[in-house]
């Protein structure tokens, strides 16, 4: 066998030895690249997690808010009222949704960002709805309150216009009311002459006018005379008359009848056939159908 040259042997090793730490440093490089990779990579995914709780946070704040406008938004009116409450249960239940869904499913939370949205759209016609709602009911409320006071203006002037017309009324149908003067009783005898002796009376006359009136209705007027004795006794013959005069009837002891066309017209009306008269004050009261003309007397001793 021949020998192994020594020289040949050492330098043999120490080729091995180099090569071996050719890979060693090799190998370290890699370890050492593999773990900075691998330090980025988790760095990277921790950031990447963080970001996506924290959107996760936010959309959880912002469908918070979203809830609490829902919570303040009314209405007046039961079908938007009705809209309302089942958009506010939307709401609740994306909130839960997204309380159980993890962060890291981004897919799922994008869509419950759309989701988001929509419901955001959503409370906006709302708004604007009940915003159109409230201005046309506070229109129509001012529309309805002009319309009262309007009408309360209207019936206070026809209130004042009936009132003027009544009154008006009135003074014409005062005014229209035949009225007399110079109403007077005189006894007279059997020689046709005013006395004063109770036991020489035969009958009584009663004079008076019509006084001119434009106004009053023109034709025949009747005027009736009620003579009462001085015990207030209405005195009547066998010609009595009976006549109307503010919805009672009433005896009158005498009446004539004159054509009167609104201008002055005298009158005068007798009473015969009465038996006897005594001693004391004698009266007279005087009528139309329409209006008592007066009142006079006359002392028989």
């Amino acid at each position: 066998m021949t020998e192994e040259d020594p020289i040949l042997a050492r330098l043999d090793r120490e080729e091995k030895n180099n090569s071996l730490k050719t890979v060693m440093w090799a190998l370290a490089v890699v370890a050492v690249a593999l773990a900075l990779a691998l330090a980025y990579i988790w760095s990277s995914k921790s950031k990447l997690v963080s970001e996506l709780d924290a959107e996760k946070q936010d959309l959880t704040e912002q469908l918070g808010a979203l809830q609490s406008d829902y919570a303040s938004l009314s209405s007046d009116y039961e079908a938007i009222n009705s809209q309302l409450d089942s958009s506010r249960e939307e709401v609740a239940q994306l909130i839960e949704r997204v309380k159980k869904t993890q962060a890291t499913d981004r897919a799922q939370i994008r869509k419950y960002e759309k989701e988001l949205g929509t419901l955001r759209s959503i409370m906006r016609n709302y708004i604007v709805q009940i915003d159109s709602l409230n201005t046309l009911n506070h229109k129509l409320t001012a529309d309805a309150a002009a319309a009262r006071r309007e009408a309360e203006t209207s019936r206070r002037a026809n209130a004042e216009l009936t009132q003027q017309v009544q009154s008006l009324t009135g003074q014409v149908a005062a005014g229209s009311v035949i009225k007399a003067r110079g109403l007077s009783i005189a006894a007279y005898s059997a020689g046709d002459k005013v006395t004063d002796r109770s036991s020489r009376v035969i009958r009584m006359l009663t004079t008076l006018s019509l006084v001119e009136n434009d106004l009053a209705p023109k034709g025949p007027v009747r005027v009736y005379i009620r003579v009462k004795d001085p015990q207030g006794i209405l005195l009547t013959n066998s010609t009595q008359t009976t006549f109307t005069y503010g919805g009672e009837a009433m005896v009158a002891s005498a009446s004539r009848e004159v054509d009167y066309e609104g201008k002055e017209v005298e009158l005068s009306i007798y009473l015969n056939d009465i038996g006897s008269y005594t001693k004391g004050t004698y009266t007279v009261e005087a009528y139309t159908e329409q209006s008592f003309l007066g009142t006079a007397e006359t002392y028989l001793r």
